[in-house]
């Protein structure tokens, strides 16, 4: 292909997913949307230096004209989204795509994101069995024996891909010597191969897209998919898309982001974990005006989170969108104390969820799905959604959703402790290849080990003091704690070594890393 070169040892089968349809629509797409990414990550830069000196963020007075449009719509729900009052979020690995297609929820968000790790084995291997899930060639028996098998495929979720945010760019595909986009890797890859087969199959190429912080980058998308659309020679329209709301600037730009992908529009999702870490990442130098308090004492109920749930469900339904809730991260355990105690955790915020008008919400575990369609179910009776219930009601301003001093609660060293933890448990998971780790009894991913450091290097360059020992956050105190804490990690000392320098770069260094996975991603072969 011309000026599209490989870089590194090809996994076994990969001119399945390679092929020359894939090489063509990724070199179109780095060329005519390269220098537009580059811009728009431009951007990003320029508004958290803004913010450094003292900016703040608002509604843009330039896109006024369409949020006091009324008459504007996305487009009717595509086959197979029609119903989302639980969906299953998950890694592609073989044994993953199997069971979130089987587990009884309505969607199966195909990760090759933040439950990914971007290895070139995980990056082809991933689309690998997505093929073979759509083909039915999947079906494989487990060294333990135990037999995966689909169903038919009138029981199975509906496959929506999120591919790789913007800012990872993809070493081992080159065009014209240049690293091309993780993004647009994972959504050429898909489109050209599986997502043909889900058009015979009657639905179509649908995709998650996530971390973005502006709408001039959902218009990028929208390009990608026309371009895409040309390519294949499939109508305008048919990829569908929903955008996950887990940046803090692009909870400003809501409306625009589903008006640039209106035709292709399938709706906006509450990434409330990255949301978090996006907070801390944009306002992390301004002291304790946006200070937050320990990760797990942050709730979906303080007042700056709930500003932005309820603006997304009026934001959707105002414009007959999908408005999708949150992560339940929680993984069934053996013990049922702990069970009973997290499942009233996860239907309390489920119901919360179905009460303020999600039409559906995101759960980790097979387990979980039950519990969240029964609740949803209770709503929702016989109807597929409530884009109806347009939430008029609901009237947020810039002030509610910077309202990050309101929130309750305390930095302690249980805290720092809990989130350097969770880090290196995370970090050498990731490292080790894989990006969906248990933890603790919960799911986690990325955006975990994202808002762990984060909360450290903000907790450490505005020299908190923790509440529940006195001592103050130093440079120093990180080093002893993650010492003693590796010291007692399942394992043997040396396994966390990698995992212990990544974090350190991450957490404690004077200048703050944009995305841990960036440095991770330089370290992999």
């Amino acid at each position: 292909m011309h000026g599209v070169d490989l870089v590194g040892d090809l996994p076994e089968r990969s001119a399945e997913v390679l092929t020359d349809p894939a090489l063509e629509l990724i070199a179109r797409l780095h060329r005519e949307l390269g220098p537009r990414r580059a811009e728009a990550l431009a951007a990003r830069a320029a508004v958290v230096a803004e913010l450094a000196e003292g900016g703040t963020l608002d509604f843009l007075a330039e896109t006024a004209h369409i949020r006091d449009d009324p008459s504007w719509r996305v487009a009717d729900p595509a086959p197979g989204l029609l119903d989302r009052r639980v969906e299953i979020t998950g890694p592609t690995d073989q044994k993953m795509t199997v069971n979130a297609l089987n587990s009884g929820a309505k969607v199966w968000l195909a990760d090759q994101e933040d439950a990914n790790t971007p290895e070139l084995a995980n990056v082809i291997g991933g689309q690998l069995n997505l093929l073979d899930a759509i083909n039915r060639t999947i079906d494989f028996t487990a060294a333990n024996g135990k037999s995966y098998a689909l169903r038919p495929d009138a029981e199975l979720a509906t496959i929506v891909v999120r591919p790789r945010g913007w800012h990872l760019p993809e070493k081992h595909i080159l065009v014209d010597g240049e690293p091309t986009s993780g993004a647009l890797v994972d959504f050429a890859l898909y489109v050209c191969t599986a997502g043909l087969r889900q058009l015979d199959k009657g639905s179509g190429p649908y995709f998650y897209l996530p971390k973005m912080e502006h709408y001039r980058e959902a218009r990028l998308w929208n390009d990608a998919f026309i371009i895409a659309s040309e390519h294949l020679g499939f109508p305008r329209g048919t990829i569908r898309a929903t955008c996950l709301i887990e940046t803090i600037p692009a909870a400003f730009q809501m409306e625009e982001i589903l008006y640039e992908l209106r035709e292709h529009s399938a709706g906006l999702n509450a990434g409330r974990w990255d949301y978090l870490f996006s907070v801390i990442k944009c306002f992390r130098t301004r002291g304790s005006e946006f200070l937050l308090p320990d990760r797990n004492s942050i709730t979906m109920t303080v007042p700056f989170m709930r500003a932005y749930t309820e603006l997304l469900v009026h934001t959707c339904h105002r414009r007959g969108a999908h408005a999708i809730g949150g992560m339940a991260a929680f993984i069934p355990s053996k013990n049922e104390e702990v069970n009973a105690a997290a499942f009233a955790k996860v239907r309390a915020d489920k119901t919360r969820e179905a009460e303020a008008g999600y039409d559906g919400s995101w759960v980790a575990h097979p387990g979980m799905v039950e519990l969240c369609a029964e609740v949803f179910s209770e709503m929702l009776d016989d109807r597929p959604h409530q884009i109806d219930r347009t939430r008029d009601d609901v009237r947020v301003s810039a002030a509610d959703l910077l309202d990050v001093t309101a929130t309750p609660g305390s930095v302690t060293e249980a805290g720092l402790r809990g989130n350097i933890d969770v880090a290196l448990r995370y970090l050498r998971a990731w490292l080790g290849g894989l990006g969906a780790v248990a933890i603790h009894d919960l799911m986690e991913d990325a955006a975990t080990a994202e808002i762990s450091r984060s909360q450290v290097w903000q907790w450490l360059h505005n020299e908190v003091v923790l509440t529940d020992t006195g001592r103050t956050v130093t440079r120093d105190l990180v080093e002893q704690l993650v010492a003693e804490i590796v010291a007692t990690l399942p394992g043997q000392p040396g396994d966390y070594d990698r995992a212990r320098q990544l974090f350190l770069e991450v957490a404690v260094s004077d200048d703050y890393v944009d995305f841990l996975t960036l440095p991770a991603y330089q370290s992999m072969a």
